[in-house]
């Protein structure tokens, strides 16, 4: 019998079989992860997101498992070799690469040197070598010396191929010699001589060796890509010495020559079959924890830079800086409609400062703008100093520095030319770093993330698992914020929980066609939005000044009721339990619980009531930099600048000074304690402290230093 799916997760996650259950059965219901999370902690134990998607992940992992051991044992079953030992090996069997070790004798395989040598008769001799009994050799050899076998020679070598293969196709074998080599195996790189001179970027990898079960992921990831462009060659393996000894004393079973003969055959199969095959799949292992490991720290910083701190309902004029080409310039009425465009030249060469000036400011008049959003990319600081200088103080606040990343790629998308078919690339650039700083959830959401540039090695890792793991991220981002109903876009509302892009297209065009939603309830008029998709999205979803109270809430309206009746027992309404601190400290959350409701959700509720409508995301502060830093060239060693954090990897934090260029804070830098990785002392977008320790003018590296600090 095979393992149940709630044991094989219980083994993996040492989650209660009860927890498990719960979760399982929500999930087969059609029920989302962050549905689930939120509205059915009672069921699950509260149960976080990482934990269900965690279940989720295995889940599927266990299909798919059944699925490639079903098939197995058809094809054995189907060449009448499945014995009920075999089956039941197979169907206990939940580690892929030993269920693979199981299928390898009798998987299909094109013509190799041990089929050939079958072909000749030359099995009998490899079972007689086998049993390694002390008769000679050119006796048992003897009988198969004719027709196309000439001499003893290639009769033997025939032999040891098919027990080369053999060998290498002997799942206990292979298990140990696996564990081998996840134990003891080193990752080497060499450089390809002839392309010293273009692969200096790899030149710390031209003669090296580390072991592979402790080498870090982004040295991993550096090493593969190096083997991919064609600069290094990359060999994996432990001491082959060693282990080609350790095999030959497992098969030889005494010094006579039949055992020799065998010796020799486990030499073949180590290099010919088992090295390169073992090698390859370990490669592939690493390569995948490699990724998993960069994955979650692009979706990590992800997460931090969508649940940003939005500027909010403000109107903004926002520039997209630029030298040669002049500063393009867009202005944002409150809700982030567009309302007009232009250009400025503050900067050398045309250095326009002056009329650039008027022009900006009859902007601000006119429009009646609250804040200035400046791309921080070329020229963004000297824009940033230009504004300090021509605007008073008044301004100095209100002025944000705001990430360019994927900018561009949002300008030419698709969702850009549907937005402003008519507006010219830069503009819609523009356009995208004032809403950014509006709602940098809402824009961002409109770019691909891994487009966003916050992480490592994200064109090198597994491109499925990639968009997965961030398309999840920004789900439970998106939930975990709440949703505007009548101003979301298409984009934002695909990844409210239970939507999707169809329906999410629907609510569009119903808004379009009936005007914004009073109440939660007539999304069920919207097509395609039945009760199931309703219950999943709902609760995310919020309506300002809607007739009910709630409905601008987190509270989902299957607990309406229950709060309606604790507005009762109150002696108010809905709107006078929203707006009476006293009264909701004064609820007994015990005299309501329920079978399907318990203290979990009670409590949920109540910090709702206490912040209707509100942002958890709080509000945008402008970063602080050194004034009289505006290049590399005004770094100076010892110096201790203000910074904020724009990228985080696992060897370090990636800082902008204000400049072009980042400096590196790496691991060893970041505090005066041993820690594991960056996330431990910073967060993204977090505002910090640093000491210059040493810039490399050539290659326009900056390092710096936390500690002590």
């Amino acid at each position: 019998m095979r393992p149940s799916i709630t044991s094989y997760i219980n083994a993996q996650t040492q989650l209660s079989t009860h927890r498990i259950d719960k979760v399982l059965e929500l999930l087969t219901g059609g029920a989302t992860i962050p549905f689930i999370a939120r509205y059915r902690k009672e069921m699950t134990g509260s149960l976080d997101e990482t934990e269900i998607g965690r279940v989720a992940e295995l889940k599927k992992h266990y299909e798919e498992i059944i699925h490639r051991q079903d098939f197995i044992l058809d094809t054995i079953r189907n060449q009448d070799k499945l014995t009920p030992e075999l089956e039941r090996t197979i169907l206990q069997t939940m580690d892929p690469a030993i269920l693979e070790d199981l299928y390898l004798p009798f998987k299909v395989k094109r013509k190799t040197r041990a089929t050939k040598a079958k072909e000749l008769g030359l099995e009998p001799l490899a079972d007689a070598l086998w049993k390694q009994t002390y008769e000679y050799v050119d006796r048992l050899v003897k009988p198969y010396i004719k027709d196309e076998v000439p001499d003893a020679e290639v009769a033997l070598q025939g032999a040891r191929d098919i027990l080369a293969e053999r060998i290498s196709e002997d799942a206990t074998l292979r298990g140990w010699l696996r564990d081998t080599f996840q134990r003891h195996a080193h990752i080497h790189s060499k450089l390809v001589k002839s392309k010293e001179e273009d692969a200096q970027k790899y030149r710390d990898y031209f003669e090296f060796s580390e072991k592979l079960a402790s080498i870090p992921s982004h040295r991993l990831l550096a090493i593969l890509r190096g083997e991919q462009e064609g600069f290094l060659r990359i060999h994996v393996e432990p001491d082959a010495e060693r282990t080609q000894d350790q095999l030959n004393r497992s098969v030889c079973k005494n010094r006579s020559e039949s055992a020799a003969q065998v010796g020799k055959a486990a030499e073949d199969a180590y290099k010919r079959l088992l090295q390169p095959s073992l090698e390859n799949e370990l490669k592939n292992v690493a390569k995948d924890k490699a990724d998993t490991e960069a994955i979650q720290i692009f979706a990590q910083n992800l997460r931090a830079l969508l649940l940003a701190a939005p500027l909010g309902e403000r109107r903004v004029l926002a520039i997209d800086p630029g030298f040669r080409t002049g500063c393009k310039v867009a202005l944002l009425d409150r809700d982030g409609t567009f309302l007009h465009h232009g250009t400025i030249y503050p900067h050398p060469p045309q250095s326009n400062s002056g009329e650039a000036f008027q022009a900006l400011r009859h902007w601000i008049d006119r429009y009646s703008m609250e804040a200035i959003a400046i791309g921080n990319g070329t020229a963004g600081r000297e824009t940033l100093e230009w504004l300090h200088q021509s605007l008073d103080s008044s301004w100095r606040e209100r002025i944000y520095l705001v990430s360019e990343s994927g900018a561009s790629i949002y300008s030419a998308s698709e969702v850009a030319r549907e937005e402003f078919p008519d507006l010219d690339l830069t503009v819609r650039g523009a356009i995208s770093i004032g809403r950014r700083l509006k709602d940098p959830l809402a824009e961002l959401i409109k770019i691909d993330p891994k487009s966003i540039g916050v992480g490592q090695y994200q064109h090198d890792v597994n491109q499925k698992a990639l968009k997965d793991k961030l398309d999840r991220e920004v789900e439970f981002c998106v939930n975990q914020v709440g949703i505007n109903l009548n101003t979301a876009s298409r984009q934002l509302l695909t990844y409210v929980s239970g939507l999707g892009p169809v329906i999410a297209e629907n609510i569009v065009q119903y808004r379009m066609e009936h005007g914004a939603f009073r109440d939660k309830a007539t999304l069920l008029k919207v097509a395609k939005l039945g009760p199931k998709a309703y219950e999943q999205c709902a609760g995310f979803l919020r309506i300002r000044d809607a007739a009910n109270p709630l409905d601008n809430t987190g509270v989902h309206p299957e607990r309406y009721e229950l709060v309606r009746k604790m507005a009762s027992d109150q002696h108010t309404d809905l709107h006078g339990l929203l707006h009476d601190g006293g009264k909701l400290k004064s609820i007994e959350l015990a005299h309501y619980t329920s079978a399907e409701v318990g203290l979990p959700t009670l409590k949920d509720i109540v910090r709702e009531l206490e912040k209707p409508g509100l942002d958890p995301r709080g509000e945008a502060a402008p970063p602080e930099f050194a004034a009289h830093i505006r290049s590399i060239d005004d770094l100076q060693p010892g110096m201790v600048l203000p910074g904020v954090v724009n990228n985080i990897t696992q060897f370090g934090a990636f800082i902008d000074l204000g400049i072009k260029e980042s400096g590196l804070v790496h691991l060893s830098q970041m505090a005066d304690r041993y820690i594991k990785h960056p996330e431990e002392v910073v967060s993204l977008q977090q505002q910090v402290t640093v000491k210059i320790l040493d810039i490399d003018h050539a290659r326009k590296r900056i390092s710096l230093t936390m500690k002590g600090l």
